[in-house]
């Protein structure tokens, strides 16, 4: 009898730990601070520097270019939009439409990285400048909500900067970066270097209040179409899917740093909250099953040129029109964006965002680094109680 009351008792202690995992997909925050790349810009890129990003962007859902590297929304579109039924991110640098920050602030800017910037760089609002860019944001807010009470319609209180949840998907323009100037093997030991000025950024936010993260992990950066074209002109660079090895094994590295960075990150701070979220078995899943799914096409672009089987051409972007070899010719897009999963080779369609954005919100992907384990704790466990 002590045997089985000692059993009852584990197996109380294990059910005890369930809802840290479950409770991970929790969207009642009253404010979202986002910070990342293109993946999430809701028209940082061509506010802050007027980068051209015209037609056919944002056919499929807003019939107009939006500043979104998409045909349509992206996956913080449907994750607070349809989740947490709140407007659409306002992005900081955009001050022409009359934004109002009171839930919502947008950092990410396209070709953002962790890196800082340099003269070739194509975006030059790097990690620590979106993070500068925030200690400015809310030093302003605290001081104009301590002159005019009213604005608190228009800009977050200033609890909302310690209750807010803080979102970031980082790290895959620094890994695709790197491998246009170093070898594989050069790229896997600049990881923790890239991982370092993460850290920093991390740390400054969190001195500044933030409390909630939720973080992204980088993709299966060896299936996107340019990738491939660059990199996959050799079979034996490319795994059975048709993706080049070198890049999701660098990406694979990457996240393996980055969740042991979160782990040791809420172990010091037991007060922060994080949510890791694995965006790369999501999107890898999607590659390898896309058919299960609804889709035809994997790794060709929608919009590009140069057909089957990638669709893409660096030469010409999408939607543009240029003399290629004597020709004019213009890279459109294809005519059921539904049915790809690629947009124009370096982003995913809207359709392929739903899709990553429902499976985000099973849960099944998500947890809080500290608790990673609990699944094996628990069948390790249950394997003993069988035996009692």
């Amino acid at each position: 009898m002590a045997r089985k009351f000692y059993a009852l008792q584990i197996l109380a202690l294990i059910f005890s730990y369930f809802p840290i995992i479950i409770s991970s997909l929790n969207f009642s925050y009253p404010a979202v601070f986002n910070f990342r790349d293109s993946n999430s810009d809701t028209g940082g890129l061509v506010a802050g520097v007027a980068f051209p990003l015209g037609p056919p962007t944002g056919q499929t859902y807003f019939h107009e270019p939006t500043g979104r590297f998409c045909d349509g929304r992206l996956i913080i579109d449907f994750l607070t939009v349809d989740a947490m039924d709140r407007p659409f991110l306002n992005p900081y640098l955009d001050s022409v439409d009359t934004p109002n920050f009171q839930r919502w602030c947008n950092f990410a800017t396209g070709g953002s990285t962790i890196l800082p910037t340099n003269a070739a760089s194509t975006c030059p609002f790097s990690f620590n400048i979106q993070v500068a860019q925030f200690i400015r944001f809310k030093a302003r807010v605290l001081e104009l909500l301590a002159k005019e009470k009213e604005l608190e319609n228009y800009l977050p209180s200033a609890d909302y900067f310690k209750q807010g949840l803080y979102m970031f998907d980082v790290g895959q323009n620094d890994l695709d970066g790197a491998f246009y100037s170093k070898s594989e093997a050069q790229v896997l030991a600049f990881v923790p270097t890239i991982l370092s000025l993460f850290e920093t950024g991390i740390q400054k936010l969190y001195n500044e209040g933030a409390r909630n993260f939720w973080i992204h992990n980088t993709g299966p950066l060896g299936c996107l179409p340019r990738i491939i074209a660059k990199f996959g002109k050799i079979s034996s660079k490319l795994d059975q899917l048709g993706c080049v090895k070198s890049h999701n094994k660098a990406a694979n590295i990457f996240n393996q740093q980055l969740h042991d960075f979160f782990t040791k990150f809420q172990e010091q701070f037991p007060e922060a909250n994080v949510t890791y979220v694995d965006i790369f078995s999501i999107k890898l899943d999607l590659v390898s099953n896309f058919s299960q799914y609804g889709f035809e096409e994997p790794l060709a672009a929608c919009c590009g040129y140069g057909g089957m089987p990638l669709n893409f051409d660096i030469r010409i972007a999408c939607g543009q029109t240029k003399n290629l070899n004597g020709s004019t010719v213009t890279a459109n897009p294809c005519n059921n964006t539904a049915e790809h999963v690629n947009w124009d080779g370096n982003h995913y369609t809207e359709a392929a965002n739903q899709h990553i954005s429902e499976q985000i919100l099973t849960g099944n992907y998500s947890h809080s680094p500290i608790s990673v384990n609990l699944p094996f704790f628990f069948g390790s466990h249950l394997n003993k109680l069988k035996m009692l």
